[in-house]
């Protein structure tokens, strides 16, 4: 009996130890795979997914639990090529998400009404957003990436999405 008990004891712990190594191995493809989906994706942290940013939308499509339409700032050219990397069929952007490649819009805040109670700065994913509560807050353009998650905790409604702003053009030196 117990001869019977080892050998018993032997193949459980055997299988146990190749359950543990090939979960280990699956775990690191998955990463290895969500790590070059991540790549791929626009980092604007927007969250329009659904799943609340760049990198666990990256961490789904690795397991294949979202769909390579889902991320409106990347469009087309991002959908294409997550579809090229996972072997899937390409397809449009799925318009519950957002509209892809839409015209880039920053938030801008009224001066006027804003109250300082910098509910905008813990909202925004890229840190676009600086002023000191009590005080008002503005919008650094050049690092907004038109997510529009300062929006909803803002109490007085001091925040709006406008068009993107186009670069000042430089005026020629006159000419003697």
């Amino acid at each position: 009996m117990t001869p019977a008990l080892l050998i018993l004891i032997l193949f459980a712990a055997s299988g146990g130890w190749l359950l543990h190594a090939g979960q280990r191995r699956w775990t690191a493809a998955q990463t290895d795979l969500a790590d070059r989906i991540d790549r791929l994706l626009p980092q604007t942290q927007c969250g329009r997914c659904s799943l609340g940013g760049c990198r666990p939308y990256a961490e789904a499509l690795a397991r294949n639990e979202a769909d390579i339409n889902q991320c409106p700032p990347g469009g087309e050219v991002t959908m294409r090529a997550l579809a090229n990397l996972l072997a899937r069929e390409p397809k449009p952007i799925d318009p519950r998400y957002g509209v892809a490649d839409a015209p880039r819009t920053v938030a801008w805040i009224d001066e006027e009404r804003c109250i300082g109670c910098a509910k905008c700065i813990l909202a925004c994913p890229v840190d676009a957003i600086v002023g000191a509560p009590r005080f008002m807050h503005t919008v650094l353009v050049d690092e907004c990436n038109g997510c529009e998650l300062c929006i909803p905790p803002c109490p007085v409604d001091c925040i709006v999405m406008q068009p993107l702003p186009k670069p000042a053009q430089r005026a020629e030196p006159e000419r003697l």
